[in-house]
């Protein structure tokens, strides 16, 4: 029997920023991000949307794009670094939204026998939360669960990560009816510990903060969303977790030749648009038998050879990258589904057609694994339409986009129909922080 994905869906947010303008604001080359980087443009999320929303948003799509009865669903599992909250799952609240919209047809609390969970290892979350699905679809195969990951990537201003933001969710059904892709059960492993990339808690004992906040410690934590991170670095680990994790799959796999030979297609995380196709020519030295120095890969990177490899497997999976941003979790999937639209809307037969997927979570760990498209894979792509749906955004002023940035706006710039975070309770002391949400049908 096999094991996949049945079904996906996307969401995006519907405001963008064009990258051209960020560039020009902060005395950038427009050229060195568009065409240095890949970039285009950047996902921006909007007053009303959090983790939660663009979550329920990409699950409630799911759902009524492929009629799934959520009887059918034993787990739902979300991977994400956004979470909205330390104890209580993300996921929780997005499928409580879900469920608001879906109890006049299937009654009140329709995943009340459904187990929901977040998982979380930076951008290798979601390929964790699939990983663990398949295994729980394999051992109950007449069940099917849901894997949804969600994310927005969010840096300080003006920092050297800035242009990289972006935000969105992808919504999978994972079940033993692999119309859209079937996994093979080997995954290789690349893992340390590393400081990278990473959002830790922190402490302030300022005055003036304390102060503020009225309380009588000595001393309070902090949190932010916006990463403490070294580009460069991050960029050897990512090699290096990539490089143990991809030659751990031969191992197991008993794989003997070329490995991205046997893909039609390699999936990348994509931080931004073109990672993949800078990050993979180290394994390509080792592949072919050449030295894999730094200098050496600069020169094999521009090479005839490396450039097809790219041309055809890599350039695809780029091309929603470059219109959204860095989905941390969502990416690899969303570089997995722009590879396949672009093969639905050129006409391109890829029925049995094996996928390689290298995912990378700061921390740090990289899988790899790959799996085979199935036969009803165009009439999925055919729902998700996701080119056609990314025109249909709408650009944001560089004013707007620091406002929205600095929390400055409260009230929301695009006025399409989802879920909106409506309030944040800050009164009440036993609810202090719940948030709550509306459906706009």
């Amino acid at each position: 029997m096999k094991y996949g994905i049945e079904a996906a869906s996307i969401y995006v947010p519907h405001i963008y920023l064009p990258i051209k303008d960020l560039a020009i604001q902060r005395n950038i080359d427009p050229d060195k991000l568009e065409l240095g980087l890949g970039l285009k443009k950047m996902a921006v999320l909007d007053v009303h949307e959090d983790t939660a929303t663009i979550a329920a948003n990409a699950l409630l799509k799911l759902i009524e794009n492929f009629k799934i009865n959520p009887s059918e669903i034993g787990r739902i599992y979300l991977g994400t670094e956004s979470a909205l909250d330390g104890a209580k799952p993300t996921a929780t609240y997005a499928v409580q939204l879900v469920e608001s919209v879906l109890k006049d047809q299937f009654g009140d609390r329709p995943f009340k026998h459904t187990d929901v969970v977040d998982m979380t290892f930076a951008c290798i979350g979601g390929v964790d939360a699939l990983h663990n699905s398949i295994d729980y679809v394999r051992v109950n195969p007449t069940r099917k669960a849901i894997v949804i990951a969600a994310d927005y990537a969010k840096y300080g201003l003006e920092s050297t990560g800035e242009y990289t933001q972006g935000a969105g969710a992808v919504a999978m059904l994972v079940s033993n009816q692999p119309n859209l892709i079937a996994f093979d059960n080997v995954w290789g492993v690349g893992m340390e510990s590393v400081f990278d990339f990473f959002k830790p808690h922190q402490t302030t004992n300022q005055p003036e903060i304390l102060n503020a906040l009225g309380t009588s410690k000595s001393e309070i934590e902090l949190f932010s969303d916006e990463p403490v991170f070294e580009g460069q670095y991050s960029n050897e680990c990512y090699k290096n977790r990539v490089r143990e994790a991809y030659y751990d799959f031969k191992e197991k796999a008993d794989f003997k030749d070329k490995l991205y030979e046997n893909w039609r297609y390699i999936a990348f995380h994509l931080p931004y648009a073109f990672q993949g196709k800078r990050m993979f020519s180290d394994v390509f030295a080792l592949e072919n038998n050449l030295d894999n120095s730094n200098e050496n890969v600069k020169i094999i990177s521009k090479s005839p050879e490396y450039k097809q490899v790219i041309a055809e497997k890599v350039e695809p999976t780029q091309r929603a990258s470059s219109e959204i941003g860095n989905m941390y979790t969502a990416s690899i999937f969303t570089a997995f589904l722009s590879a396949l639209q672009v093969s639905a809307d050129e006409g391109e037969e890829l029925v049995g057609k094996t996928i390689g997927f290298i995912a990378y979570g700061s921390g740090s760990k990289s899988k790899v694994f790959q799996g085979h498209v199935g036969e009803n894979w165009r009439g999925v792509m055919d729902k998700i339409n996701l080119f056609d749906s990314l025109e249909k955004r709408e650009a944001i002023t560089f004013g707007q986009y620091q406002d929205l940035h600095n929390k400055k706006l409260t009230t929301s710039i695009d006025a399409t129909k989802g879920f909106a975070l409506t309030r944040i309770e800050k009164e009440n002391p036993d609810l202090r922080g719940a948030r709550y949400y509306t459906y706009n049908g």
